[in-house]
């Protein structure tokens, strides 16, 4: 009997309300330089390449970041799909995850704009790696998506509808 590992694809989904234009956003999130303010410190974040230029179908950008205990990890995407205004598609090409695969959505809404990010992802390692998601990396993730959240509420004002 050929048993086989079940392959895991997991997501991240989040949505977030800013009181800003699309162009705002839009110009805020596809420049790639910006990437950098919104990480947290304590990550190590640093562009390599590839950020000369607004954010195109096909480029390539390399990091270096140091998502877990101290360790220097290169990564590499490349933004497969852009529709100015509306959204674009990052992939990781190389890095720590099996799959990256990021869509960032925007939206106007009364006074502001919704962004939404869906990420799917597989963590390398079969077993040893489903084992590691919920204790390691899933909670780094969301604590990750959660400074980006603050941290765009302190540049950009905190959305209320009224």
């Amino acid at each position: 009997m050929n048993s086989q590992i079940v392959m895991k694809i997991y997501r991240l989904h989040t949505t977030q309300n800013l009181p800003i234009s699309i162009n705002e956003a839009w110009n805020f999130l596809s420049d790639p330089v910006n990437l950098k303010t919104i990480t947290p410190d304590y990550m190590g974040f640093e562009i390599l390449s590839g950020a000369e230029k607004k954010m195109f179908p096909g480029q390539i950008i390399q990091y270096i970041v140091t998502p877990i205990l101290g360790i220097p990890t290169k990564w590499v995407t490349e933004i497969t799909h852009v529709k100015k205004g509306k959204y674009f598609v990052d992939e990781q090409r190389f890095g720590p995850y099996s799959l990256w695969h990021h869509k960032h959505f925007l939206k106007p809404i009364k006074n502001g704009v919704e962004m939404e990010d869906i990420i799917d992802y597989k963590i390398p390692f079969g077993l040893f790696g489903q084992m590691i998601h919920p204790i390691l990396v899933k909670p780094k993730l969301n604590e990750i998506f959660k400074y980006r959240e603050i941290k765009l509420v302190e540049l950009f004002g905190e959305y209320k509808y009224n």
